[in-house]
């Protein structure tokens, strides 16, 4: 009997230390390469490119006169004759007419699309670091459960030595042991099983949600997809390494000096999306001065040259040569210029509006993610320093007062669950510490520090 428990002893001293997988890891992905990855396979970020280009290119061609237009005609030709030469009247005419754009109309019109393709480098900015934290934080989901796979794996490998002792110590009668501590050590096996085959199910799950982001097709439609992707055979595997990333702002969270919200409020106007929108309502402001200009008339000039054939005589006639000059008289502005000016404001201020809105859910948000975070590391501290050890303190002393026949089966199967348990939740508390520092690393994108989500 002595043995065989100085054999647990043995096994519960040794199993904790045992770091490696049964089977070598196929591809591991590190946090850094599924961020880069993400952000080079992001089909979104070739889109917006597209888009800048095509209002870069629009605001050449709305900075161009319209053409202007030629006619030709036959005029006043008499029917009975239908003889070129007959009448004095009938001409052989060429005319060209210009319209011009009203005003300053050109010049704002290519000035707004100007405005509007400068939004596009801000928002493939803020789409990157957005991508920066999606992604990251479903590697992080996926390391935090496959590394709670591998401390289930290790902590059954010392429940079926201790459900081999128990039933040993049964079988010999010389121990306390019973048969229902023989029922609770199977039954901990059981539920330890079906733990693990919930967590891979959740793995599946995150390994499905990555791997959308790592793959990359082709404009035609054709698979170019990475060995990460969603529709590769090869099983996702993420580094064991948990990254330490370093918030940007660190004063900002630490310092024991409370930040006003009008200083948050100007440190967040900066962010790339709030900036995009700040284009937004310079472009749409454009719309102002465009409906300004139609107070202006539009002016236009027609040219013509009408050739007249000889008379019956043979006599020559002069031809004749016309110019005029047209313009529009805006009279009735009451129902149409003036509305049109009234409504270019008002979209205006709705699109401020919408920035003002970003600034407060900005604002919320890292309110919310300052305040979980400085929970979390509370609870990063009391894992590190009490708890964990005085569980791990209190799972060897009831395995020790086992085998010593002074303890309770029982006591020993809880102690090692709880010690499993703590490990598993501390894992999650580191886990989730990262995934809020992407989240604040995100608000301050644009401050000064220039800092870049999830490169560290």
């Amino acid at each position: 009997m002595k043995k065989i428990n100085s054999l647990v002893v043995f096994t519960a001293l040794l199993i904790p230390f045992i770091a490696s997988y049964s089977g070598a890891e196929q591809s591991s992905l590190s946090f850094v390469q599924a961020v880069n990855m993400a952000k080079k396979n992001d089909p979104w970020l070739d889109g917006s490119r597209h888009k800048q280009q095509s209002l870069e290119l629009m605001s050449y061609a709305a900075n161009t006169q319209p053409d202007p237009k030629v006619s030709i005609a036959l005029a006043n030709l008499p029917i009975d004759g239908f003889d070129f030469g007959q009448e004095a009247m009938t001409q052989f005419k060429v005319g060209v007419s210009q319209m011009f754009a009203r005003g300053d109309s050109l010049a704002i019109k290519n000035k707004q699309y100007q405005l509007q393709s400068q939004q596009h480098p801000l928002k493939r900015q803020d789409r990157q670091h957005k991508i920066s934290v999606t992604v990251g934080s479903l590697w992080l989901d996926l390391h935090r459960v496959q590394q709670s796979i591998r401390l289930i794996e290790q902590s059954r490998g010392l429940f079926e030595q201790l459900s081999q002792l128990a039933e040993a110590s049964y079988g010999s009668g010389l121990g306390k042991t019973r048969q229902h501590d023989i029922v609770r050590a199977q039954l901990e096996l059981t539920r330890l099983e079906d733990r693990l085959n919930q967590l891979k199910l959740e793995q599946n799950r995150y390994q499905g949600m990555l791997g959308q982001w790592l793959s990359n097709y082709s404009v035609d439609g054709s698979s170019l997809a990475s060995p990460y992707s969603t529709n590769s055979l090869t099983v996702m595997t993420v580094s064991n390494v948990l990254p330490q990333l370093d918030l940007t702002r660190e004063s900002i969270i630490y310092d024991a000096e409370q930040l006003r919200a009008e200083q948050l409020a100007l440190i967040l106007a900066e962010h790339p999306s709030v900036l995009a929108i700040d284009k937004m309502i310079a472009a749409t402001s454009k719309n102002i001065d465009l409906a300004e200009q139609k107070y202006q008339p539009q002016w236009g000039v027609n040219a013509s040259y009408g050739y007249r054939a000889d008379d019956n005589m043979g006599n020559s006639r002069a031809d004749f040569f016309s110019v005029s000059v047209v313009f529009d008289v805006p009279l009735f502005t009451d129902n149409k210029q003036d509305n049109e000016v009234k409504s270019a404001i008002s979209q205006t201020q709705a699109i401020k509006t919408e920035k003002l809105l970003l600034i407060r859910q900005l604002m919320s948000a890292f309110v919310s993610a300052k305040g979980r975070l400085l929970q979390l590391n509370e609870r990063h501290i009391l894992y590190q320093k009490k708890l964990l050890p005085q569980i791990h303190d209190q799972a060897q002393a009831s395995l020790t007062a086992y085998t010593n026949d002074d303890g309770n089966f029982a006591e020993v199967v809880r102690a090692r669950i709880a010690e499993l348990n703590a490990q598993i939740d501390f894992l999650a508390i580191n886990v989730q510490q990262q995934k809020i520092i992407l989240e604040i690393n995100y608000l301050f994108v644009g401050s000064t520090t220039q800092a870049q989500v999830g490169e560290s």
